[in-house]
């Protein structure tokens, strides 16, 4: 994992407020569903002002940490809100530091395997501290790029790459 600072997005795309426990218990699962609504084809054609081609994850509005609620939102970067498809909400992703973890290899196991691992940093106090505010996937032709973003690191233990 790298810490990088991640340039402000706008994404727009579908919500849904979930929390890993429920994630875990597939009658009770959200992200399924969200993923099979925005990986259906043409998904995301009618979005006005798409940046690129890339399907991005945000994840936000956390209630308290990895154990707490958060709201995911998929779909495609924008720049601007306006015109929307009706049931698609926009998020702001602001530029903040973060710790970046690139994820190359099958999906979705792969990127099973980088949350596990980023949560056995969490659970670790990894430095720097995950803040939970807004953390980001982007999902391209060569595989997930992660973000979160990270608290400022106490005075003197600034690093530019961390173990986890």
């Amino acid at each position: 994992m790298y810490i990088v600072e991640r340039p402000e997005i706008l994404v727009a795309g579908y919500a849904v407020r979930t929390t890993n426990a429920a994630e875990a218990d597939p009658s009770r699962a959200l992200l399924p569903g969200l993923w099979s609504r925005a990986g259906v084809p043409g998904a995301f054609a009618h979005v006005p002002g798409r940046v690129d081609d890339n399907l991005y994850a945000v994840l936000t509005d956390y209630e308290s940490d990895h154990q707490g609620a958060f709201t995911q939102v998929v779909g495609v970067a924008i720049r601007t809100a306006a015109g929307l498809p009706e049931g698609m909400v926009a998020v702001r992703v602001p530029g903040v530091h973060c710790l970046k973890l690139e994820a190359h290899g099958p999906m979705p196991q792969t990127l099973i395997e980088a949350w596990q691992r980023i949560w056995s940093y969490t659970q670790g106090g990894g430095i720097p501290a995950r803040a939970f505010s807004t953390d980001l996937e982007v999902h391209h032709a060569d595989g997930v790029d992660l973000y979160l973003a990270v608290l400022p690191a106490p005075a003197g233990q600034g690093r530019d790459r961390v173990q986890a």
